[in-house]
């Protein structure tokens, strides 16, 4: 059984100043809306971010943006932030962008335990700019490092109270990969219920890889709506 918490603030205590972190979602979707809250409420500073994107101005990981709590972010790109590119742009923050599959089989390669790997995405890039490139096949790669995190901070549509986890759809997107990869993986989850209450079948990620579950709603903000006539 997983510790099932009531406090957001109690979910994310242990999260220290200069930790990395690991944050479910893409855009606004699936990401772990009220641990992000409660971390912005905490006032932890100097955070390394490993996310697709960095939410929007006043939502998600924009919201740490702007009480300026991180120093660097893993991110495949600046996405609908105008304060992520005004800091980017001024030098307040290290940001490192990866290529979107890259920065997922970074991540999966972490949680599997693979230190690395070769991918030829990048290659000829700035992205090469000081990595090892082989020749496989007539054919340039680069490597790669795999990457892990103290701390995951997840999203699951249902939970049941040993750990395991169901996503909704697309709002799975780097939920599961980053639950393997963090030394502490943290689930927000819609719905939490008894064990033997989800198929086994349709368990996405494996009660072993969580370590505490919380229940919560979610405000699924729409990062940009478009509507037709």
């Amino acid at each position: 059984m997983k510790p099932v918490l009531d406090s957001y603030m109690d979910a994310v205590k242990d999260i220290y100043d200069g930790a990395t972190i690991m944050v479910g979602g893409f855009g606004l979707v699936g990401i772990p809306e009220n641990l992000i809250i409660a971390l912005g409420e905490k006032g932890v500073k100097d955070l390394t971010v490993i996310s697709n994107n960095c939410g929007v101005d006043d939502w998600g990981l924009g919201i740490l943006l702007r009480n300026k709590q991180i120093k660097k972010i893993i991110a495949s790109y600046v996405g609908e932030n105008k304060e992520f590119e005004r800091q980017v742009l001024s030098g307040e923050i290290e940001v490192e962008l990866t290529p979107q599959g890259t920065l997922s089989e970074k991540i999966r390669a972490g949680g599997a335990g693979i230190p690395a790997f070769y991918t030829p995405a990048g290659v000829g890039t700035p992205i090469a700019e000081g990595k090892e490139i082989r020749n496989f096949n007539g054919k340039e790669y680069l490597l790669e490092p795999a990457l892990t995190a103290d701390f995951s901070l997840v999203r699951a549509y249902k939970a049941d109270t040993m750990g395991n986890l169901i996503y909704n759809k697309t709002a799975m997107n780097f939920n599961p990969i980053m639950a393997k990869a963090g030394e502490v993986t943290i689930a927000e989850s819609e719905y939490i219920v008894a064990p033997g209450q989800l198929d086994p079948q349709s368990i996405h990620t494996p009660g072993i890889y969580v370590d505490r579950l919380i229940m919560g709603v979610q405000e699924k903000r729409i990062e940009r709506l478009t509507i037709s006539n």
